[in-house]
């Protein structure tokens, strides 16, 4: 009787021990765009806390797919979900950082800021209708650029993308001709191509494959050393991709609670905004409370500690309003 007392109260601790152990994990999924700083954000948070974060970089649609299916305590997206989508799966959404996409390339000769694009060129080459990196479109913008004859290889997201929802939405904005053969969403029919899985994988791509173009969050393009174009925005300033124009787009969006923060911030009309530009969000069970509490834990003390990793990343910070918007959300939803 006694070593069945014994076997029983040494079960009791170690279900109680694996309770305490799951209680500090989290698990996360989706978007690639904020990988880099989510990663080093949940690195200093488990130094600082003991509580150890493991996201998977998934895509964005694998995250609300993940979260829709209750599968993970958050998802992640680049793809806001509209309220009426919130709705219908019972979630909650928040952002918690902003960044910008942007065009690489791979030809010869070229390096990072060196070729010009605009709206109708870009769309162009992504529709398959611009060929030969020496069509005179492209020349036009580049004359001081010696460009060869050689055929484009386009590089897209296979997997269901935040990042590709915000590149197609700007396309959308900006190129009658792609809304009406393409349109914008995580997932596209492409026209041309060939895809790569996250952001790593269209990296790799454009690094592997000489006259190539693709698309990729600005970290990707940094950490890869990857040639990035520079863009023509809305005032007509051809931009260089950087920490202050990514948030001069962002100084345009105005964040509302009431619609869960729903906001798309492409085409922005700054002088020095950068084009492509979106913020990455959050999205939580609304019943999984206590879950959601320990998610929010680790956004606020993100909010409070990770604005300068965030920089060193060249994301941009949420403005202390808007992290103060984001809070009272919280506390409105019992999240915090």
């Amino acid at each position: 009787m006694k070593r069945i007392f014994r076997v029983a109260v040494i079960l009791a601790c170690v279900l109680s021990f694996a309770r305490v152990e799951a209680a500090e994990k989290l698990n996360g999924a989706g978007a690639s765009f904020p990988y880099p700083v989510y990663s080093a954000w949940a690195f200093d948070y488990h130094k600082a806390t003991g509580v150890q974060l493991n996201y998977q970089s998934i895509g964005s649609g694998g995250g609300i797919r993940q979260i829709t299916e209750r599968t993970v305590d958050f998802g992640a997206s680049d793809a806001p979900l509209t309220p009426d989508a919130l709705a219908k799966a019972k979630l909650l959404q928040f952002p918690a950082v902003i960044g910008g996409v942007v065009p690489v390339v791979n030809v010869a000769g070229v390096k990072p800021g060196e070729m010009r694009l605009d709206a109708e060129a870009t769309a162009k080459i992504f529709l398959g209708e611009i060929k030969y990196w020496d069509d005179n479109k492209i020349q036009s913008l580049n004359p001081k650029l010696k460009l060869a004859h050689t055929e484009i290889t386009v590089v897209h997201r296979s997997d269901g993308s935040g990042t590709t929802a915000v590149f197609t939405e700007y396309l959308n904005a900006v190129a009658p001709d792609w809304k009406a053969k393409v349109g914008a969403g995580t997932a596209v029919k492409w026209p041309v191509g060939i895809g790569g899985k996250g952001n790593e994988g269209v990296a790799n791509y454009v690094q592997r494959t000489p006259n190539s173009i693709g698309y990729v969050e600005f970290a990707y393009a940094e950490q890869n050393k990857l040639t990035y174009t520079l863009l023509k925005n809305a005032a007509g300033t051809f931009v260089v991709p950087s920490f202050d124009a990514f948030e001069d787009a962002a100084d345009t969006g105005t964040f509302d609670p009431k619609n869960h923060f729903y906001l798309w911030l492409v085409n922005a009309p700054g002088k020095n905004s950068w084009p492509i530009a979106g913020a990455t969000f959050i999205l939580l069970a609304q019943e999984k409370t206590d879950a959601n509490r320990k998610v929010v834990k680790f956004y606020d003390w993100a909010f409070k500690n990770g604005d300068a990793k965030a920089k060193e990343l060249v994301y941009v910070p949420l403005p202390k309003s808007l992290k103060d918007k984001i809070r009272a959300y919280w506390k409105a939803n019992g999240a915090q």
